[in-house]
């Protein structure tokens, strides 16, 4: 049947959510240690933005090798967006209970202070979701890869805000209503964040082998 052979629309579609589910369970395993998830998390970005342009083969060698060049560098990231994402999440929590306690000018105060820190905790978002996808694309050094990350998700606010949709929409789920999910979470997030995100980073990004392709065919 048509329907079901390899090249048609379900098959691949299947093939995707087969490939969701298994890059899943390595994302899973290898951010174990936790110090990991960076790196773990940029291979799976690795493999899937790979997917979406139809350009994987063997996505387990794939991840693997994403996970070890990009080893040292994501960790430091992921080093430093932990740090800040704790930072954030403790001043939120203290200052939300000054705010409660307090009368008057101080209430004032502890409101314009929680305001700035959630200012700030959008902006750790914005770059919180571009930074390792953009990591599994392009060579930087890390404080660029910081700064490209704030800078691409508030000029493309759109795929900004769809990926962080789909995380919150996948997370909501999958805690209200159907726990399994996790067992495939980031995967799936991953596959359909890559979708908006593979257009936004290929923009901003170029494959030095696909210039000297051009190159040699205008010679």
């Amino acid at each position: 049947m048509k329907f079901l052979s390899y090249d048609s629309k379900f098959s691949q579609l299947m093939l995707r959510f087969c490939y969701a589910c298994w890059l899943n369970l390595l994302w899973l395993v290898c951010s174990i240690p936790i110090v990991t998830i960076g790196a773990s998390t940029t291979a799976l970005y690795y493999v899937m933005l790979k997917v979406v342009r139809n350009e994987e083969s063997n996505v387990t060698s794939m991840f693997f090798r994403a996970f070890k060049e990009n080893f040292k560098q994501a960790t430091v990231l992921w080093l430093i967006m932990f740090g800040i994402g704790a930072f954030l999440g403790a001043d939120i929590y203290v200052l939300t209970h000054l705010r409660k306690i307090a009368e008057g000018p101080l209430s004032v105060m502890w409101t314009l202070l929680l305001a700035v820190v959630i200012a700030a905790l959008v902006m750790y978002v914005i770059v919180l979701i571009f930074v390792f996808p953009l990591t599994a694309r392009v060579s930087n050094t890390t404080k660029a890869m910081l700064v490209n990350s704030f800078l691409i998700g508030t000029h493309y606010l759109f795929c900004t805000i769809t990926v962080f949709a789909i995380h919150f929409a996948v997370f909501f789920v999958t805690v209200r209503f159907f726990t399994p999910l996790m067992v495939i979470g980031e995967g799936l997030c991953a596959l359909l964040s890559s979708v908006f995100l593979r257009p936004v980073i290929d923009s901003c990004s170029y494959e030095p082998d696909d210039e000297d392709e051009e190159d040699g065919g205008d010679s």
